[in-house]
Parts: structure tokens; C-alpha cells; sequence
């Protein structure tokens, strides 16, 4: 039985999602003794992308004769195969959509489930200018602690430009055993390039960090730090509010600053958490056909929530931002957020190797398509650069927006 799940947003550390399915022609199909194994797997590439690519244009190119010239070239051996994939994946002109050889796949499978080594970046590649950029560091990992930002460009690793690289291939790289070294260098917004020095290290996927915040003119706030969409989050954050409601907490703000997103369902289930009812989100696929993802029982708690989100909040963590907001469960405070509305899947080829895809876009209940647009903030308030230990303290403006306003009478009488 072939497992699905969807991906809604990427970790360099390196966290994709996964769909499996064959789809491998038969050999009759192509007769002549130079039709091979590798021209089988280069096949049920082509066809996997065939089946499920949302734009069925293909990038306005003839995707049935790609595949024909392909076919009558030689490929000599797997590396042969996986460049021609690679070419092949290249002519979409879409970065997200990609080939993940073996090593990769693993990788992304371990990175959903527990911890791995390497600097602890989330990339991606910008669809404005197609450079490498970092979509948020991961919090207490090297990079964090090196002072890397959200929208910084990764313009080197280790002397080798990323212009050269697949997302993947730069992620690779950037993994490593615990204390050996890599160098990047990193041009920020209207800043020099510089080169970073990091010691790769164990990089924790713990999703959830919560705390009981002093009360403020009696309201107790409970801080709820989600870091990514992994497969324990959904549990992670209701151990959290049963742990901070036990504790008396009257309000609550989840942090989605810099989480980059993860897997799909642990969005919505985290949204369901939150709404009695209404839609979550609703996928586009390349039919144009809308599905929909709704609530579908209580809320674990009605008590008043703010959101934060910063240009590093993305993908899944905007599906649940946007849920809230347009149902009208929270607002939402701090900066316009990242804007990635597509949706990857990846399926598993033969050789063990994948394919991430993307199949679908998502809109927001009020049909927001946030594609390079973003979520934008009911309050916006922008947040000067500021350390880890900092977070959730009076040196942050918005989480102490987001207090002002939960410990305001009119938000309180509204709960009531």
C-alpha cells in the first residue's frame, strides 16, 4: 500500500513530505534492445510529473515530445538518469518541484521525525529572483546563534557559488557530522557580503516551546513558541494548553515566526485545535477543482489567541495563520509573511530515489491566494533584530503588542 502525505514547506535541515506511487511502463512499450532499466526510472519520472504537475502546460512546452527526445539519447548509468531527471525537472522553471537521489530522501524522511546534524537552516530558492535565501533559521542551532536571517542569501557554501546547486544539493552540504565546519557566505538586505564560519551540530526538532508569561493586570498569557509542522506537533501543542489552561492561563499567543511550515495535516489538525468550526483551507489542484479541509469538532480552548508572524513564517504556518484570521479566532500581529501557497508531494521511484512535486495551491477560507503575497497582519508591527533569550521578553515588540492587546478590556469583554 503506497503512504501519502502532503508537504507544505521545506527545512534545509531538510524537511519535505512525502506521497508515494509507481509509475513505470512496461518495456514492451518501447521496443528495441537500447530501452534499459535507466530509461525505465527516467520514464516513470516523467510520467509521475505527468500525472500530477499542477500546471498541466508544463510551462508552455510539449511535455510528451521532452520525454521522447530524452528517450533516444543513451544513459549509461544512474548518474546519467538522475541528470537527465534533473534536465528534465529544469525546463518547468519552478524550483520546488525536484528530484531527491536516495541519500536526500532519507535525509528528509529523518528530519520529520527526530534530529539531525548540520547549521540548522530552512532555504529555499526565491521565486523573484531565483536566489538561495534562508526562510528562517532554526531556533538555538548554529545559524541562529551566528545571527543569520529570514530573506538572507546564501551566495557560497565552502567556496562553491549556490548558483551551480539544486535546493538540495545546497542542503547537502550544509549537513555534516557535529563539529566539523562549513563557510557561507550570506548578503543580507542592503548589506555586504560576508562569510560565516559555522560548526555543524545536532540540530533538536523538539516543535514546541511554551510558558506561563506574569500575569498583567490579571490576565495570565500563555506564550506558545511553534517552531515547524512536524509529525508530533499537533500533540506537542495540546499538551501545551492543557499544561498552560491547568496553570490558569486567561489568553494565549502562538508564536509562528520563522517556522517555515512542514507537513500539511499537522497544520490543519493544529487548526482544528483552535476552531469549533468553519474551513481551514482549501487546495486548488490543476483541474482547478477546490477541495476543503474544515473543523470538525470543540476547540480545546476558547480563551483569546494572538498570532505572531514574521517574513519567516510560511507555508503551513500561514494555512493555520490565515484559518484563524479569516474565521475570525485571532488576530494576527507582526510582519507580511513569507507567501508560499504551493503544496509538494513526493513520490517514490523505484531505485529509492523521490520526486517532490508540487500538485496543488492552497486559498485561505476568505479564497486569499497567498503565492508571493503573504498573510498580512491585522496589526503590523516590525521587530528590530533581536537574540534568542530576547524572544518573548519586553525587548520584543511584537510579542509585547501581542500581550497589550490580549490584557486589553476590549478583548477580554469579547471572551466573555
Amino acid at each position: 500500500m503506497h503512504k501519502r502525505a502532503f508537504l507544505v514547506g521545506l527545512l534545509v535541515i531538510c524537511n519535505i513530505i512525502l506521497w508515494s506511487a509507481w509509475c513505470t511502463p512496461t518495456a514492451s512499450a518501447f521496443p528495441g534492445s537500447s530501452y534499459t532499466e535507466e530509461h525505465k526510472l527516467f520514464s516513470e519520472a516523467w510520467r509521475t510529473v505527468s500525472q500530477t504537475y499542477l500546471d498541466d502546460t508544463f510551462n508552455n512546452q510539449n511535455w510528451w515530445l521532452l520525454r521522447q527526445k530524452a528517450l533516444k539519447k543513451p544513459l549509461d548509468n544512474r548518474e546519467a538518469t538522475y541528470q537527465a531527471i534533473e534536465n528534465m525537472l529544469g525546463t518547468l522553471d519552478e524550483p520546488f518541484t525536484r528530484l531527491l537521489r536516495p541519500e536526500q530522501y532519507h535525509s528528509l524522511q529523518v528530519s520529520t521525525s527526530g534530529e539531525l546534524s548540520g547549521v540548522g537552516l530552512q532555504i529555499s530558492f526565491s521565486s523573484e529572483t531565483g536566489k538561495l535565501e534562508v526562510v528562517a533559521p532554526i531556533a538555538d542551532s548554529p545559524a541562529s546563534e551566528a545571527g543569520i536571517k529570514s530573506r538572507d542569501r546564501i551566495l557560497e557554501i565552502d567556496g562553491t557559488p549556490t548558483s551551480t546547486l539544486s535546493l538540495d544539493e545546497a542542503a547537502a552540504r550544509m549537513r555534516g557530522p557535529a563539529g566539523t565546519k562549513v563557510t557561507l557566505k550570506i548578503q543580507g538586505t542592503n548589506e555586504e557580503p560576508k562569510y560565516i564560519e559555522l560548526i555543524r551540530d545536532r540540530i533538536a526538532l523538539n516543535p514546541v516551546y511554551f510558558t506561563l508569561a506574569q500575569p498583567s493586570d490579571g490576565v495570565s498569557v500563555g506564550y506558545i513558541r511553534l517552531s515547524q509542522f512536524s509529525a508530533n506537533a499537533t500533540e506537542a501543542i495540546t499538551e501545551a494548553v492543557d499544561n498552560l489552561e491547568s496553570e490558569g492561563a486567561d489568553a494565549y499567543i502562538l508564536d509562528l515566526r520563522n517556522n517555515p511550515g512542514g507537513l500539511l495535516q499537522a497544520g490543519i489538525e493544529i487548526a482544528r485545535l483552535w476552531l469549533d468550526e468553519g474551513t481551514i483551507v482549501y487546495t486548488v489542484n490543476r483541474q482547478g477543482m477546490l477541495g476543503s479541509f474544515d473543523a470538525n469538532a470543540t476547540a480545546i480552548t476558547e480563551d483569546p489567541l494572538v498570532v505572531l508572524v514574521n517574513q519567516g513564517t510560511a507555508s503551513a504556518s500561514e494555512i493555520l495563520a490565515g484559518a484563524l484570521q479569516d474565521n475570525g479566532r485571532a488576530q494576527i500581529v507582526g510582519e507580511q509573511t513569507f507567501g508560499k501557497g504551493l503544496i509538494q508531494s513526493l513520490f517514490n521511484l523505484s531505485d529509492g530515489s523521490g520526486l517532490a512535486v508540487t500538485v496543488a495551491k492552497y486559498e485561505t477560507p476568505n479564497h486569499q491566494d497567498i503565492h508571493k503575497l503573504g498573510i498580512t497582519p491585522d496589526i503590523q508591527v516590525p521587530l528590530e533584530p533581536i537574540t534568542l533569550s530576547q524572544i518573548g521578553t519586553s525587548a520584543d515588540s511584537q510579542y509585547q503588542a501581542a500581550v497589550e492587546l490580549l490584557t486589553s478590556n476590549s478583548v477580554l469583554a469579547e471572551a466573555i
